[in-house]
């Protein structure tokens, strides 16, 4: 399955892949780039539900800190550098552990907003585990990015409807 984001730039088309986003963020994310990737498939269609938003005017807003997720939105909609996107620890959602707990993302959009929250199946608790040591041996460095390859070769093979629930829109 190839994911697309459509947008438009000041009225000009837009389209990007997973592949264009690794591009720009290199090897070291790719779990986090199919992350970002799956919360744009699932959130944009529905801030703008009668066409293709325009990049600069999005927000996002989320929980999750990681490179690869914070390259994607930068690439895709330009809110690192146009001050639109905030890692926000309030956004966390400690009840849902710690597979689950970061991984809740909302973007905002001429008025409307809608968050989304990451269902089963999708962060493994070793991930989550590697990923939070501050030192690895090799061997775990070679095993967490195994399982950055995995996860988001997982993701892009499944529709984002199945991958991010929508937790709230308005």
């Amino acid at each position: 399955m190839i994911s697309t984001i459509e947008l438009t730039d000041q009225g000009s088309a837009l389209v990007y892949t997973f592949d264009d986003v690794m591009l720009y963020h290199g090897p070291g994310s790719p779990g986090g780039v199919a992350h970002a990737v799956k919360v744009m498939e699932r959130a944009l269609p529905l801030l703008e539900p009668d066409g293709v938003p325009e990049r600069r005017e999005i927000e996002v807003h989320t929980a999750f800190a990681g490179p690869g997720a914070r390259d994607a939105f930068e690439m895709v909609i330009r809110a690192v550098t146009e001050g639109r996107y905030v890692v926000d620890d309030a956004l966390a959602r400690p009840e849902r552990g710690p597979t689950h707990e970061r991984f809740v993302f909302r973007l905002g959009y001429r008025g409307r907003s809608v968050t989304v929250a990451l269902r089963d199946g999708y962060v493994s608790t070793e991930f989550i585990a590697l990923a939070g040591m501050e030192q690895r041996t090799a061997e775990q460095e070679n095993r967490l990015t195994v399982l950055k390859r995995d996860m988001a070769e997982l993701l892009l093979a499944t529709p984002a409807v199945e991958v991010y629930d929508v937790d709230e829109k308005s």
